[in-house]
């Protein structure tokens, strides 16, 4: 160590002194220590920030901002079943179960005896039933502020449908018992029970009418695409699609086979009613879409 600090007090008289030669390799090497801790001290930042990044995706698996309390919950909106006064979800809170699930992860079973209710906090699920054949018929996909197994929970009857994650998922768990103790004591959970359930039947009537209704797969596919479409705007011309689905998750919403929404696509394509970009499907033409939705 001492033996470092001569060498360096020599370097600095060198760079004072009156000798060209000595002077101008001192400050060389001077140039080059000051280079040297610049570099370190950049690779510390970068470091520092990587430990960082590691520790915060650490605290939020598959990247979602965990949700640890229903109480000062930035997630919720007006629209959301969850979004009550704060007496309500202070009530909620206390019977909460907070929790993160990736994508494919079942929350329950058709025919399953209701173990309670999922607030759906972030991401995407989807609702399915299966015939007695294995053929799948997605429902519905759920998505952030909606309430999953609401109906089976409150009747006490078998959840009537499958729910499994289509996304990594924040989800707020409420069990059977605590639901139906909280409803009695609570009206306002009760009036967005009612609202909630009213939804689910408008809905359920609107995905019958259109299954049973359409005289074609065409006309089931392109309403389908319309449903899954952003409102219209003057503006812009072209729509995206919000969800992206494979071939076999439209057929399973409109009942058909995925051989069947592959050509229809393809059909759709050729005449320049929607197109394909990447895993993207755009709607170029939604006048054309709509008329094969009647």
């Amino acid at each position: 160590m001492n033996a470092d600090n001569s060498a360096a007090w020599d370097v600095v008289a060198a760079a004072r002194g009156s000798q060209e030669n000595l002077r101008a390799h001192a400050l060389s090497l001077l140039d080059h220590a000051e280079v040297m801790r610049q570099e370190s001290r950049s690779r510390d930042t970068l470091f520092s920030e990587r430990r960082r990044n590691r520790e915060a995706g650490m605290r939020t698996p598959y990247g979602l901002e965990i949700i640890e309390s229903c109480i000062g919950c930035k997630a919720s909106r007006e629209d959301f079943f969850c979004k009550f006064s704060t007496h309500v979800t202070r009530s909620i809170d206390l019977v909460s179960h907070h929790t993160v699930m990736p994508a494919g992860a079942v929350l329950f079973v058709e025919g399953q005896l209701p173990r309670g209710v999922f607030v759906l906090c972030s991401g995407k699920a989807k609702l399915s039933t299966t015939s007695k054949e294995g053929k799948v018929l997605i429902l519905k996909q759920a998505e952030a502020g909606d309430v999953l197994g609401l109906s089976a929970t409150i009747s006490g009857t078998n959840y009537e449908m499958t729910a499994e994650t289509a996304t990594p998922c924040q989800l707020n768990f409420i069990s059977r018992h605590e639901l139906m103790n909280l409803l009695p004591k609570e009206s306002e959970i009760g009036t967005h029970a009612a609202t909630w359930l009213s939804r689910e039947f408008q809905a359920a009537y609107r995905d019958i009418h259109d299954l049973v209704l359409a005289r074609s797969s065409s006309g089931k596919l392109a309403r389908l695409l319309l449903s899954c479409a952003p409102p219209p705007q003057k503006n812009i011309p072209e729509q995206r699609l919000r969800t992206p689905m494979t071939h076999e998750e439209m057929a399973q919403r409109i009942g058909s086979s995925r051989e069947t929404v592959t050509r229809l696509l393809s059909e759709l394509k050729r005449k320049r009613v929607i197109r394909i970009e990447g895993t993207s499907l755009i709607i170029s033409d939604r006048l054309g879409l709509e008329a094969m939705a009647v």
